[in-house]
This record gives C-alpha cells, structure tokens and sequence, in this order.
C-alpha cells in the first residue's frame, strides 16, 4: 500500500522557517484532495491547511495564511509545507493526509508526523 516518506521539521528558532515534505511511496495512479493537519502538545489533532488537484489552495486559515504556504506536485506526488517566521505556538506534530488511490489503495493515507520544536 501507499505510504508517505516525510522530511523535515526538527528544532527551529522563533522567527526561522522550516520546510516540511511528504512523498507518497508506492504505486499511486492519482491523489485528490492534500491535506496538513497538525497536532500541539495536549490538544487535538487540528486541520491546518489543504490544497487540492485542480483548484489549488483550498483552505489555509488567517492565523497562518501570512506564514505558511501549501504546495503539492502531482508528478512527484508529494506535498509541501513551507513554514515562515514561526513562533513558539507552531510546536506541535504535523501531519501530512491525502485521499489516494492506486492498484493497492484507494481511500485516505496519513503520515506518521514530523516534529517541528520552536525554541530558541
């Protein structure tokens, strides 16, 4: 089945950026709808932003619209969060999700979470 190879995040200083990646691995005829969720220490899973096929970006809140960038390439069938003078409030686990389907799936696929740690 699908699953997505993800990069990025780790330690980053109030202020810095950070470029978060997911790639789905596998056979993977299309992806429709790319989704970051993120999820802060304590509190619940929350959608962040969302981008899909054939309009581009769908949502990105104001709270972050300013700093934050959703991308995704369909021929290399990743996306990407590009992540812009954080501030200590963007700690949390992101996860990258997207509605896939191929000769092994078909339905939505999450990533395992990546780190992102603001602190100077």
């Amino acid at each position: 089945q699908v699953q997505f190879v993800e990069s990025g995040g780790g330690l980053v200083q109030p202020g810095g950026s950070t470029r978060l990646s997911c790639v789905a691995s596998g056979s993977v005829d299309v992806i429709f709808g790319m989704a970051w969720y993120r999820q802060a220490p304590g509190k619940e899973r929350k959608l962040l932003a969302t981008i899909n096929q054939e309009h581009g970006v769908a949502y990105i809140p104001d709270s972050v619209k300013d700093r934050f960038t959703i991308s995704r390439d369909d021929a290399e069938h990743s996306v990407t969060l590009q992540m812009n003078n954080v501030r200590l409030e963007d700690t949390a686990i992101y996860y990258c999700h997207a509605y896939i389907r191929g000769p092994d799936t078909d339905g939505y696929v999450w990533g395992q979470g990546i780190q992102v740690t603001v602190s100077s």
